[in-house]
């Protein structure tokens, strides 16, 4: 049924439309913040940002984003509160999913094995979940939102980057040259996180992903998302005019 509910952009009253060029507007600005994170978290750009958390640090954390989001946006509030490593990680990973919504017990699930870099949007992004929204892309929207929103800079910096990783890949699907230019000015550090995560899921690949992601791909789509599990990455349009909305 949440898969039915009104949409996302339609509740917040943004766009659901967007430019190149605000595109880059948006990426540029999120270039600026998760570059001054890095620098607070690193004396060096070139190095990657390790969180000093526990995973279950970071559980209990999550919910402080959330907690701090529902001051603007009260349907956002989470309860009750029900998150945990999930037992089977490692099928979970060869699977190539990071977490999931268990559907009998509404408890966040998130894959054990994933670099802790993506812990603080993941556990969002399923907390997003148990709060009724079905749909990838606003999953990743409200995780992004409550990270962004957290008292701790390095869950901030997990926030930015993440979508930050969006934008460039929307950014580089439109214009690779553009691309290039762009991602020059992104500290070093920030895109040693990104290979680390691609390097987790490149020694996880295997013959049976494909058919586990065409599954679920096919269950999302009889689902109102159409792009079945391109859908995640239709996220670049409620960051961009959200931030549109909001003038940067």
């Amino acid at each position: 049924m949440n898969y039915h509910r009104l949409p996302l952009h339609k509740s917040l009253n943004i766009e659901s439309k967007y430019t190149t060029e605000q595109l880059v507007e948006v990426t540029n600005m999120l270039i600026k913040k998760s570059n001054t994170l890095h620098s607070k978290l690193s004396k060096n750009d070139t190095i990657k940002i390790d969180l000093p958390f526990s995973k279950n640090e970071i559980f209990k954390m999550t919910s402080i984003g959330y907690d701090n989001l529902k001051i603007h946006f009260p349907h956002f509030k989470y309860c009750p509160k029900s998150i945990k490593t999930s037992i089977y990680s490692y099928p979970l990973t060869y699977m190539g999913f990071s977490g999931y919504l268990n559907p009998f017990t509404n408890e966040a699930q998130v894959d054990g094995l994933i670099p802790i870099y993506k812990f603080p949007t993941t556990s969002a992004h399923e907390i997003a979940h148990q709060l009724g929204y079905a749909a990838e892309n606003e999953a990743n929207f409200i995780g992004f939102m409550a990270t962004i929103n957290h008292d701790n800079m390095y869950f901030k910096y997990a926030g930015y980057t993440f979508s930050l990783r969006f934008c460039l890949n929307e950014i580089y699907r439109r214009d690779e040259a553009l691309y290039e230019t762009i991602v020059e000015t992104v500290n070093p550090g920030i895109l040693k996180n990104y290979k680390e995560v691609r390097d987790f899921w490149d020694a996880h690949q295997n013959p049976a992903e494909p058919f586990f992601k065409g599954f679920y791909s096919n269950f999302l789509k009889a689902n109102k998302q159409d792009k079945g599990m391109q859908s995640y990455n239709y996220v670049v349009a409620l960051l961009v005019n959200y931030f549109d909305s909001t003038n940067l």
